[in-house]
């Protein structure tokens, strides 16, 4: 039975996530570990992006009893490696994912390793091609990340198809408020991104569900991909052939 190595940035296990990417992985024994795993709160508290860095991205994750918080990317590529390293020598896992579609700089590995961060915007590059969009909403978590995230998918355009291709943008966290207001901030994020011309959406953060992609796609009427079922698909592909 093929073992996956799966990493939040948060605290594990993450019985939400999970349970979305079992489908398409059957039969599949997820392995979880959490970047704040053992870190009280005061702990995590001093892990919050530095103000003075540009590069200390600010991320949201989840936490065991339910709540989110925000950290820095910094802390995160801190942590990570010796996450990955647990992974393969004590756990013996076959591949490993990233549970968050940050920007990281390359991890050391052994180990097949899933990055949803190229993952979806490689895979959002191919499908603006296929269908000739030149409008693509992009919905991150945190306000914070919306600069940044046209770069990142702009990545995988073709140069000559770069110039022709906007981005616009908007953020609704997957973690606060109740379903509800949670649900009509996704309609109205959507609306927004579909009234700025956007011809598909891409949702950018493993936080986002299944649930709130149908009610992203049902308000926008245009082709809405999710990260993490794109992160699972791909890595189905390769988990199947280590049967």
């Amino acid at each position: 039975m093929p073992r996956l190595g799966l990493i939040t940035i948060g605290q594990s296990p993450r019985p939400d996530l999970t349970t979305e990417l079992a489908p398409p992985l059957p039969g599949v024994t997820f392995v979880e570990r959490g970047v704040l795993n053992g870190l009280s709160s005061s702990e995590i508290a001093s892990l919050h992006p530095s103000p003075d860095d540009p590069h200390d991205i600010p991320l949201t994750t989840r936490l065991l009893d339910g709540s989110s918080c925000i950290i820095g990317e910094c802390a995160v590529v801190a942590r990570m490696p010796a996450l990955i390293k647990s992974l393969e020598d004590d756990e013996g896992v076959d591949c490993i994912m990233l549970a968050c579609t940050g920007h990281f700089p390359p991890f050391p590995h052994r180990k097949p390793l899933f990055i949803p961060d190229h993952l979806i915007s490689y895979g959002t590059a191919a499908l603006i091609e296929g269908i000739g969009a030149t409008t693509v909403g992009i919905l991150s978590p945190l306000a914070e990340q919306m600069e940044h995230s046209g770069e990142k998918f702009a990545v995988g355009l073709k140069q000559e198809k770069e110039k022709d291709v906007k981005f616009v943008h908007a953020f609704c966290s997957p973690y606060t408020g109740t379903k509800e207001r949670r649900e009509e901030q996704f309609r109205k994020a959507s609306r927004g991104l579909v009234d700025k011309g956007a011809q598909l959406i891409a949702m950018d953060c493993m936080g986002f569900t299944e649930e709130m992609r149908k009610v992203v796609a049902m308000e926008a009427r245009v082709p809405v991909i999710l990260a993490r079922s794109v992160a699972a698909r791909f890595a189905a592909e390769v988990l199947a052939s280590m049967v």
